[in-house]
């Protein structure tokens, strides 16, 4: 994924910059980035966050770059933010993007006499840059982000630095957010609203599907109205989201606790207590434990003083050894105990299986697993959650291709995903099985979407059940 904040201020902003884009560390793990506008005209810094927070990189810059524009970045992948020097002037950009037809708008700009992008050394084009030639295609800013919006095939928000202030646009269908916050010395923009609360901003608004603002420290002006049709991710609220931000209106540990609450009313589990996988079956758990009546302990603790968020590797291998290093047992509380454990959701598999395996070691007499989300049985295509090379991944895809074959059609897909058929069914049993679970049961995806409290035709639903 990817994160971002800007603002616009009649004081220098670098501070309160640093710290908002700080503050979307959970987003990303491979490279941060700062630009700001002001006297010196436009200054950046890229660095590399693998190996280290985004804060301990980026301390030299913050006291050397001075602005009173800026706009700050986290990303999994491509580095960011550009600047950029078109036609319509120089600016920086950077995006929270999918391009799944990257090639073929490469190829058309190549066919319409653009010259050339910069490769990176994974042999891709950076998606931003990408981008940034879509927008300077066309006469105009605003325009040129409207026919970028407009052509590619996934997910794009955007924020440009110019000298004349920061442009905030939201994806088209509003798949990931941006919120604009207010002070008394101008304005902000951002993935996580939470962010900017303790830098002393209030909420001012959420933009709308495609909608585009331009802010300065005086002004926030509406430069595209929204779009009627919304279909937020609803894994933002399971999976991504910090516990204490806000999408349209609610808080991401509460519709957690509203999962987590849902799946209790539909269980009959006997287990000494509820737990939830630290940190991301927490606030389901708390749910679950204050609907059904269960206790609520912690069996285990992530040790985070040295393995912070931001320390986790892109390859998988190394994230599952690092997840499980960081868990430390709470022995008394688990030997000869039930356990219902709770996580948000089951992706490959590798970690929880390895979880449960370390709470049996640990003296576990039984491990129930309830995940608060539907199983994944399609890979996201609006989101970058997770690059990888086929869908097999999923466990869900292996488990199917080994009850039907290497030759699967969307209509027993549709049969997979469908809690209340047989093969949903079997397909649960068969995942149990391998994962070594004493039982497992999976949120609904209705009810997951009435924890959101918005209308089902608002939330994107693809990677569970492939409905555009």
């Amino acid at each position: 994924m990817s994160g971002f904040f800007g603002i616009a201020s009649r004081e220098d902003c670098v501070f309160d910059l640093f710290f908002g884009t700080d503050y979307h560390s959970h987003l990303g793990t491979r490279r941060g980035g700062l630009a700001v506008y002001g006297e010196n005209g436009f200054e950046r810094a890229i660095h590399s966050i693998e190996n280290s927070p985004f804060r301990t990189k980026f301390d030299k810059d913050v006291h050397d770059m001075k602005g009173h524009y800026g706009i700050g970045c986290i990303s999994d992948y491509e580095p960011q933010p550009l600047l950029i020097r078109s036609r319509h002037g120089s600016y920086c950009i950077c995006t929270i993007a999918k391009i799944n037809n990257a090639q073929e708008l490469i190829d058309q700009l190549f066919e319409e006499g653009y010259g050339h992008f910069m490769e990176m050394t994974s042999g891709e084009i950076n998606a931003t840059e990408l981008v940034a030639a879509l927008i300077n295609s066309k006469d105009d800013l605003v325009s040129g982000i409207q026919y970028a919006q407009s052509v590619i095939d996934g997910c794009l928000s955007i924020l440009m630095l110019t000298p004349e202030g920061v442009y905030a646009a939201r994806d088209l269908y509003g798949r990931t957010p941006v919120i604009i916050g207010q002070n008394e010395n101008g304005y902000c923009a951002t993935f996580e609203n939470f962010a900017y609360k303790k830098l002393g901003y209030t909420d001012y608004k959420e933009l709308g599907p495609g909608e585009i603002v331009h802010l300065t420290e005086d002004t926030c002006t509406q430069l595209a109205p929204p779009k009627e049709k919304m279909k937020i991710c609803t894994f933002l609220w399971v999976y991504y989201g910090y516990p204490a931000t806000c999408y349209e209106g609610l808080s991401v540990e509460k519709m957690r606790n509203r999962c987590g609450a849902a799946m209790a009313r539909r269980d009959n589990a006997k287990v000494d207590y509820v737990a939830g996988v630290p940190d991301s079956g927490l606030a389901h758990a708390i749910g679950y434990a204050n609907e059904s009546g269960i206790p609520l302990q912690r069996p285990f603790i992530k040790y985070t003083p040295t393995w912070p968020r931001s320390f986790m590797p892109t390859i998988q291998s190394k994230r599952n050894l690092i997840a499980k290093m960081k868990l430390l047992a709470v022995n008394d509380l688990i030997e000869d105990k039930s356990i219902l454990l709770i996580d948000d959701s089951i992706v490959r598999g590798t970690q929880l299986r390895e979880t449960v395996e370390f709470l049996y070691e640990s003296g576990a007499r039984e491990v129930h697993v309830r995940p608060a989300c539907p199983p994944l049985v399609y890979a996201c295509k609006y989101l970058n959650f997770s690059r990888s090379a086929s869908e097999m991944d999923l466990i869900t895809r292996r488990t199917i291709k080994k009850l039907e074959g290497a030759n699967v059609s969307e209509e027993t897909l549709a049969k997979y995903a469908d809690p209340d058929t047989e093969e949903y069914k079997t397909m649960v049993e068969e995942m149990r099985k391998e994962m070594h679970f004493t039982s497992l049961q999976f949120n609904r995806l209705d009810d997951m979407l009435d924890a959101t409290g918005l209308d089902h035709c608002q939330l994107c639903t693809y990677c569970w059940n492939g409905k555009e």
